[in-house]
């Protein structure tokens, strides 16, 4: 039976701590745009994500590596406008936060200035502590990120499935407690085995998101694009697509280029005299 009741208040870190405590699922989806964010606001997502993989599917590049933190503002503006009811989350992008936690916390204040956003998403476990005491020193809210880490990739070679080996598996723990010990008011585990993702998830007090981790974390986070069937390059066995809006979209400018073609478009009620 669903706990899911609709709510129109401004979702706040501590409205997702709440709902972990009742047992409602949270419900996260990236966005990138005002358009697409206003849709999603919309529709009652609890929680959108302004994506470093704005890198992948909004950039045209491989990795989410690229992408620069001005890049990242921009974004997080265009959807801040948007946004009436989601708590939105920016992630800091690679190279802004790691080894040096004076320039995360200067990236963090820059995010949250500039954009207006609720918090900010950073990847990593025992390796980032130093910057995650110094953001939250700043009164940042920060969700942590797990697992597969993106933009680690170069360092693991592989999008495969984390944590499957038994010392990993402990390191992902450890880190899991350590991130909620300094202060981060949720965490996203990404591709990881669901046993482990239940065991972390029964463990915290705060919420753990999932993506690729099985059905028993506190709630779930897709990438827009891949769930509305918009990039079909990425097919991963998490990956569920609610829509096939990439074919519609080819339809409708392969019709409207006929139409142009035709001389059907514009017609005379489509026209000024």
């Amino acid at each position: 039976m669903s706990t899911y009741t609709e709510d129109s208040r401004k979702v706040t870190t501590h409205r997702l701590i709440e709902m972990k405590q009742r047992g409602e699922k949270i419900s996260m989806l990236t966005a990138y745009d005002y358009s697409m964010a206003s849709l999603i606001d919309q529709a009652g997502m609890d929680v959108i994500l302004v994506g470093d993989s704005a890198s992948n599917v909004m950039a045209g590049n491989v990795t989410t590596l690229p992408i620069t933190l001005d890049q990242m503002i921009y974004h997080g503006k265009s959807v801040m406008k948007a946004v009436k009811r989601a708590l939105v989350v920016v992630d800091l992008p690679f190279g802004t936060y790691q080894g040096n936690s004076k320039e995360a916390v200067h990236s963090a204040i820059r995010v949250m200035k500039e954009t207006h956003a609720d918090c900010i998403k950073i990847e990593g476990g025992a390796e980032i502590a130093e910057s995650v005491t110094r953001i939250l020193s700043t009164g940042i809210p920060i969700m942590g990120h797990l697992g597969l880490t993106p933009q680690s990739i170069n360092k693991f070679g592989t999008y495969t499935v984390r944590a499957k080996e038994e010392a990993e598996a402990q390191k992902l723990i450890s880190d899991a407690h350590l991130l909620e010990e300094l202060g981060c008011f949720a965490i996203v585990l990404e591709k990881i085995p669901a046993f482990l993702a239940k065991q972390v998830t029964e463990e915290l007090k705060i919420p753990v998101i999932g993506i690729g981790a099985g059905p028993y974390a506190d709630g779930q986070v897709l990438v827009m694009h891949d769930m509305l069937g918009i990039n079909k390059e990425f097919s991963p066995r998490f990956l569920r697509r609610y829509a096939d809006l990439g074919d519609e979209i080819i339809d409708a400018v392969k019709h409207y280029i006929q139409d142009v073609k035709d001389c059907d478009f514009p017609n005379e009620k489509e026209s000024y005299f």
